[in-house]
């Protein structure tokens, strides 16, 4: 009896699927208000205006790249800008060597003042950027100072200069009115006005009595 060998096919190994990772934090420009209103599209835009030494840059990886440096700082991530200023204050250096060279090799003297004028500033912007640079390594401790408002809510009039003795030469407001009051009162010399006097018969009618 002949016995015939099957040999049971290999089962193919299924291959597996390739997975897609969705880039979540990659900013989409779908719409030209949303292109106006990004702050990372703006920027972006305003480094590849002035970047034309690198070539042409791909605006989209640019907003990634950027928005990725900015969520850093964001983070408390200061590197970035520490090496930022360090690398402006470099540069400011060199112009300011550049102007100030330029300016020793001038003759005349209207083109060596306006080069050791720039190169003045440069040097004045270079101290600026370390000092921006050193008040971000080592912030200066803020102090929080409580002022009492003197112009707002009740008020307190101090007038205990009203029993200073006189020969001082300092009366109380009160008591100037008070005198002036009195002044206005005496004005007759003593003689006060009463409802209740009866009245003196006049010369007129000698004849009439004054009424009892």
């Amino acid at each position: 009896m002949v016995t015939k060998k099957t040999t049971a096919k290999k089962a193919l190994a299924a291959t597996p699927a390739k997975q897609v990772t969705p880039v979540a934090d990659k900013p989409r420009l779908s719409k030209p208000h949303e292109i106006v209103l990004s702050t990372v599209t703006q920027n972006a835009v305003g480094i590849l205006s002035w970047s034309k030494f690198a070539g042409e840059a791909d605006l989209q990886e640019l907003c990634t790249d950027l928005d990725k440096r900015i969520d850093k700082i964001k983070d408390g991530d200061m590197s970035s800008v520490e090496a930022m200023l360090f690398g402006q204050a470099k540069v400011l250096e060199t112009m300011f060597t550049s102007l100030a060279r330029r300016a020793a090799n001038n003759d005349g003297l209207k083109q060596f003042q306006v080069n050791l004028t720039l190169a003045l500033k440069a040097q004045a912007q270079c101290r600026s950027t370390l000092e921006a640079l050193a008040e971000i390594k080592n912030p200066r401790p803020v102090q929080f100072v409580k002022q009492a408002n003197m112009t707002t809510g009740p008020q307190q009039v101090n007038n205990a200069y009203a029993s200073t003795p006189s020969h001082s030469g300092i009366q109380s407001r009160t008591g100037n009115i008070q005198s002036e009051q009195n002044k206005l009162l005496e004005a007759d010399h003593g003689n006060y006005l009463d409802t209740r006097a009866q009245g003196a018969a006049g010369r007129v009618n000698p004849h009439m009595a004054t009424v009892g």
